[in-house]
This record gives structure tokens, sequence and C-alpha cells, in this order.
């Protein structure tokens, strides 16, 4: 059965923060993620899917270091010493953030600490799309394309570069969901420059796509 977005009081909600649910704290530092073992390769994409229906119970934070190490955290160092990621980009120039949307606050995720710093003290969830599921689940990340580091790329192709690296950084997610069995939903319905407003970004960063992560609702499971 094809699912239909009701826009009613989403696009309402959509346009207002939410205070925020427990303590909006400056830094959140995660869990050192696992680099090994989980469910084999070919099982997580057998596995894969699209769900649009979450229970509003909240990850806790060893799951959402996994999460978001497994999206592109450093994994490992070149003979240079350079940092490299879980996701590719072009010249390495790792121009994706992920913004994560909680309710305690919207964070920047930091992959060399691998940790959460907090960028607004309000929840900013419902903000992130159009789609009626919005805003219900745990997490809502946000993959924003800062353009200012493409400055050796022609400027032309500094948008299609940049989803290209969400895109990777989307099938990560849905790699490690599939295999830690969570609801995740991609999604690029999004009011761009207002949720850049909200998120209070500089005009070279763009949100290019959104990505909803919970438990599943039990009519699901």
């Amino acid at each position: 059965m094809k699912h239909f977005f009701r826009l009613g009081t989403t696009t309402l909600n959509a346009t207002q923060a939410r205070p925020v649910h427990g303590e909006p704290t400056p830094r959140i530092v995660l869990p050192p993620p696992k680099s090994s073992g989980g469910m084999p390769i070919m099982d997580a994409f057998s596995k894969r899917r699209t769900t649009r229906r979450f229970a509003p119970t909240g990850l806790d934070d060893a799951t959402l270091g996994q999460l978001l190490w497994a999206a592109n955290g450093v994994n490992r160092r070149d003979p240079e010493g350079n940092d490299r990621r879980t996701a590719p980009s072009v010249l390495a120039l790792h121009e994706i953030q992920i913004y994560v949307a909680l309710a305690r606050g919207m964070y920047l995720y930091d992959p060399l600490q691998h940790g959460l710093d907090l960028v607004i003290a309000a929840d900013l969830r419902a903000l992130t799309g159009y789609q009626d599921f919005v805003g219900e689940a745990p997490v809502e990340l946000v993959y924003v394309a800062d353009l200012a580091r493409m400055q050796d790329i022609a400027s032309s192709q500094r948008e299609p570069f940049a989803y290209a690296s969400a895109g990777a950084i989307v099938q990560n997610v849905y790699l490690f969901c599939a295999a830690a069995g969570l609801a995740v939903a991609a999604r690029g319905w999004l009011n761009r420059s207002t949720l850049g407003a909200e998120m209070r970004l500089s005009r070279d960063s763009v949100p290019v796509l959104a990505q909803t992560v919970g438990h599943f609702d039990a009519a699901d499971l």
C-alpha cells in the first residue's frame, strides 16, 4: 500500500521549534564505537528498508554513537597520519556535516573526537521535513554541505558532489540500522531555506538530505 503524506498539521508544526525535553548539555561525549563484529554485510543488505512509523522510545548514547560512527566516523589513518572516514567524499574534503536533532537540542557530530556539540537548545526535529512522521522519532539527522570546504571544486559541481557524499552516508546509516534492528527513512523533501535559518547556518552551508532514525512501531514488528 502506497504511503500518503498528511500535510495539514505537519506543515504548520514544522514552522515552530519546540522546547527541549531533558538537559541540553553543551557536549555529549559518546562511548567509543566498535569497529568489528555485527551482522554480515549481505544479511544487512537483505534487511535494508525504509520505514515511516516510529516508536517514540529514545536511543541510548552508545547506540547513537555507533550510528554516527557508521555514518561518517573515523575508521583509520592513512600513512601520512590523516584521519579517514567510513564514507567517501571528493578529494577527502568531508564537506558533509551531520547535525543531530534530539528532544534535548540540536547537536553537531564531531567525528574526530566522537562527540556531539550543542548548536541550539531547542527541539527542532519537527522542522526537518514535511512528512507526517517527522519529529515523532527520537533522532532526525540533517546532512549539511559546507560548500566553503570545496574551493578546489568548480562551483557548478559542488552541490552534485555534496549530494553524492551525503548519499553514501545515508546508505551507511541504512545498513547500520538494518544490522541493529532500527527503523530508518531517508528524506529529501525539506524547506532548505527555512531549515537553514532555524539552524543558524552560514550562507555556504546547505541542508541537502535528512534521515529519521528510531525504533520500530509495535505494529511493524
